[in-house]
């Protein structure tokens, strides 16, 4: 079986979506680097973890009643993601402050990252708006 190095989830985003992306990233893909700043304040660096697999889901607001569903099912598995070798992070375009609250809240389990610019979420072809906000787009409409 072949050994994936990156698996990535991207909530509300179509196949047809990454599909139209010329950066389009696949199962299995090795990915460039990328850091940002966790909901600890600490600069978090992709190329620090040591585990065999990174999930990578994006989501575009903590706190809202899909994302912290999301959030949760991944901290209720966690123990399984690792088993498999896994490391869990989830990013969005919240501040900090906020991903400190949602972790705290929702007794999440992992790195939550903060993409205000989207820097994060360009590397991966997650549509943003203006300021990195994440957005939300279904079938190629928001």
């Amino acid at each position: 079986m072949k050994k994936l190095t990156t698996i990535f989830a991207l909530l509300t985003i179509t196949i047809s979506v990454m599909a139209q992306n010329p950066n389009e990233i696949n199962i299995g893909d090795k990915v460039s680097e990328f850091s940002g700043t966790d909901d600890t304040g600490a600069n978090w660096k992709s190329s620090t973890i040591k585990s065999d697999f990174l999930v990578v889901y994006f989501y575009p607001a903590a706190m809202t009643g899909g994302c912290t569903a999301q959030a949760c099912a991944y901290r209720d598995d966690k123990a399984t993601f690792d088993k498999m070798g896994a490391t869990i992070v989830g990013i969005s375009g919240d501040e900090v402050k906020n991903l400190k609250i949602f972790k705290e809240s929702s007794q999440l389990n992992f790195p939550l990252i903060s993409d205000t610019q989207g820097v994060i979420s360009k590397i991966f072809g997650v549509p943003t708006k203006v300021g990195g906000e994440i957005t939300r787009e279904i079938a190629g409409e928001n």
